[in-house]
């Protein structure tokens, strides 16, 4: 199991159990049992005095494993935190902000499906179809995080307009100066600005590549949650799964490496 749904899957567990506790038929079995335990001790002669109390953790623990067992529930308690996690409110572009909602909803329902299969080994290959989705749903949430930045960056923005500007500049009045040593000096200046002017035209490709990446990548996680909802036993054997998961994961790798990509020109900025 993935990390990220591994453990929003624990705490995903844990809401569960404290929404059945505190769901209200759990208050009135509770209650119930509080009540017929005062007014009512003994219903019959053979009534033991912890015969309600018995009862009453019985209809608690009914309500647990239904609360456990629910696909549903299940589904969306874990959408719930998914959205926890990946916040979409903090993308403030609307259109990647929509891309994200999106992509959050596909997992609720991917994982709805999963929940409605039972023991076996298709609902094991729609568990490892889950996780590697998650990886997938967490790098489309990086990638409108970085895209979401970029848009909004206004030094970049300044710069893609200022930098070729100075650079002719410079260039300009290097032609003008004599002095050797302020030459020189405008020699590295210049070498300096062309070096951070060619990183930028390079993230600005890389970003561009970027929403087109993540256009494609909605495209194919919307037919994902087409072919996961007609899934069945009989592909198992097929391999029809398996080729479901292998085009996940080349997905899920050709984000990463786009991710790492963004990163790399990033930090390349940082120490220009």
């Amino acid at each position: 199991m993935s990390s990220t749904r591994s453990t929003l899957h624990k705490k995903a567990q844990s809401a569960i159990l404290e929404h059945a506790f505190f769901r209200w038929e759990s208050a009135v079995v509770l209650a119930g049992t509080l009540l017929l335990a005062v007014l009512l001790p003994h219903p019959f002669p053979w009534w033991p005095v912890w015969g309600w109390p018995l009862l009453g953790l019985v209809g608690l623990a009914v309500l647990v494993y239904t609360s456990l067992s629910d696909a549903e529930t299940n589904a969306r308690v874990l959408a719930d935190l998914f959205r926890q996690q990946f916040d979409a409110r903090k993308v403030q572009d609307r259109a990647l902000r929509q891309e994200v909602e999106a992509a959050l909803e596909y997992q609720q329902r991917i994982e709805a499906q999963v929940r409605r299969q039972r023991s076996g080994v298709l609902r094991e290959r729609l568990e490892d179809t889950a996780n590697q989705l998650s990886d997938w749903v967490n790098n489309i949430y990086k990638l409108a995080l970085q895209l979401d930045t970029y848009r909004r960056d206004e030094l970049v923005a300044h710069d893609r307009k200022a930098v070729p500007q100075e650079i002719e500049e410079l260039m300009a009045r290097r032609k003008r100066t004599t002095n050797p040593a302020i030459q020189q000096s405008m020699d590295e200046v210049l070498v300096s600005k062309q070096k951070y002017w060619q990183t930028l035209q390079a993230l600005d490709g890389r970003m561009e590549q970027a929403a087109l990446q993540l256009e494609e990548s909605m495209t194919a996680l919307a037919t994902v949650h087409s072919q996961v909802q007609l899934i069945d036993a009989r592909d198992v054997d097929s391999g029809r799964s398996e080729r479901l998961e292998a085009d996940i994961r080349e997905q899920v790798e050709r984000l990463n490496d786009l991710i790492a990509s963004i990163n790399g020109i990033s930090e390349e900025m940082r120490n220009a």
